[in-house]
């Protein structure tokens, strides 16, 4: 079991580091280095890790493909009889790292839709939840208020940062009730089950890849990023190095943008000014729409691109007829956690490392869910996996 993958919330730009709660470290490369579209082989690049994701996205999760969120790749299923109980008046705790993204805002509401339903079929009592704020002090804090209450009867926790995180984690765990993390990882194993997307190797890879496939060689591409230092995103970067390291394409270079959108036009609109850009490859796409204005005002070309599933970049996708994709990180991972908890409060197995589906959005699927989504806002996610439970549209929609 991989006990150290971090799971990323790409999101809001400027707010993803936010989201991770990380602090950052300077970059172990130079910006020469990163811009030459070799492979990575710093600190960020595990070939075991990106192997083993890469080769992920080609193998079929067990499970009903209409509920991906319940679907699993390789899993290993363990017995949680242990933690059997019965009736349906379990109380179920949540200690969330932050709601401080549209990404993270869009997965919540759709954790909390979940838990109404399963609250009204009696499969749970009540639901107890804190928010942190992107604070690790405070997440701690929260995980041992639930822990010393005695009054969880399961505990999910979505940490704010990896290590730091780590031994309160252990704590709840060695308090003899299930623990369900999920979005992003700690280092350890004690947890009943870690839930979590495939992983940032292959959403990098995802984008790089469709870049090569759609660009003649000799072509250039920009790649914008959102901040250094963060680990689920240098593992988008790290993928995408290996990727353009094999292929002719120029990397003309990759530039933080901190997520601010007039920054990411600006960057876009100076190198216009230098030559052509026959390419974006993007860490995150919730700044794809300032990207693609960029070319409009300069009387370019739309460039072949790798966004994401929000909705403002599928709209202006859309709008354009550009050839584009978006990665997506999954983010109906949030109805998992409070599923696997009545799952292991009603003593059935699960795996220990549940690793959902993450398939990018392509362009013959992209009416489809502009479609599903079409009552949604921009900040919304396309692949939210919330369209039958009883709150569609209006909880989303009214957030």
């Amino acid at each position: 079991m991989q006990t150290t993958r971090l799971a990323f919330a790409s999101a809001a730009a400027l707010g993803l580091l936010l989201a991770t709660g990380c602090t950052t470290d300077a970059p172990t490369e130079s910006q020469d280095d990163a811009t030459s579209g070799a492979p990575s082989g710093d600190e960020w690049f595990v070939q075991a890790e990106y192997d083993e994701q890469l080769a992920q996205r080609d193998i079929e999760p067990e499970g009903d493909p209409s509920q991906p969120w319940l679907q699993a790749i390789e899993p290993e299923w363990i017995d949680t009889s242990q933690y059997a109980r019965e009736g349906g008046d379990a109380t179920v705790c949540f200690s969330n790292a932050s709601v401080s993204n549209p990404w993270r805002v869009t997965g919540w509401i759709t954790m909390q839709e979940q838990v109404k339903v399963l609250q009204e079929a009696g499969e749970i009592g009540e639901f107890r939840h804190s928010d942190a704020g992107d604070d690790d002090d405070q997440q701690i804090s929260d995980i041992q208020a639930f822990v010393d209450s005695g009054e969880c009867d399961a505990l999910i926790i979505s940490p704010s940062t990896t290590a730091t995180l780590t031994p309160a984690v252990e704590t709840a765990c060695a308090s003899g009730i299930p623990v369900i993390v999920f979005d992003r990882g700690v280092n350890t194993d004690c947890a009943t089950t870690f839930i979590h997307p495939i992983g940032g190797y292959a959403y990098g890879a995802d984008a790089a890849e469709f870049l090569v496939e759609n660009l003649e060689p000799g072509s250039t591409v920009l790649a914008l990023r959102i901040l250094p230092g963060v680990d689920v995103l240098e593992h988008r970067w790290a993928a995408a190095q290996e990727i353009f390291g094999d292929s002719e394409l120029e990397i003309l270079g990759n530039e933080f943008t901190g997520g601010d959108a007039a920054e990411i036009k600006n960057i876009v609109t100076q190198y216009l000014q230098r030559g052509d850009v026959d390419g974006i490859w993007m860490d995150a796409g919730d700044g794809a729409v300032a990207a693609i204005e960029a070319f409009e005002d300069a009387g370019k070309p739309y460039p072949v691109m790798a966004g994401e599933d929000e909705l403002s970049f599928m709209r202006k996708w859309e709008e354009t007829g550009m050839t584009a994709i978006a990665p997506v990180y999954s983010n109906f991972q949030w109805r998992t956690p409070v599923l696997a908890a009545t799952m292991i409060l009603n003593g059935e197995q699960v795996p220990a490392e549940w690793v959902l589906p993450q398939d990018p959005i392509t362009e013959a699927e992209l009416a489809d869910y502009l479609e599903r989504n079409a009552d949604m806002p921009s900040l919304h996610y396309a692949k939210f996996g919330g369209e039958d439970l009883p709150g569609f549209p209006d909880a989303w929609r009214d957030r």
